[in-house]
């Protein structure tokens, strides 16, 4: 799951999306997530869930490094 947060950016920028908007639309601090993104936190099960919904893909993708997007 190292690659969580370099997945995480790649889809938030490739829909256009600040931190403060993926934050509201997935119901956590933007500071969260981009510390998510930089490595310095891991993401709860519940928040890999909603984020997974949120990007309609499986959590799996998200999380397995040895799975593209």
């Amino acid at each position: 799951m190292k690659r969580f947060g370099e997945k995480l950016r790649f889809l938030r920028q490739q829909r256009n999306l600040s931190l403060m908007e993926l934050g509201g639309s997935v119901d956590i601090h933007y500071t969260h997530l981009g510390k998510i993104e930089i490595g310095k936190k891991r993401p709860s099960a519940d928040l890999i869930l909603r984020i997974a919904d949120f990007f309609n893909l499986s959590a799996d993708q998200l999380m397995r490094d040895e799975l593209e997007l």
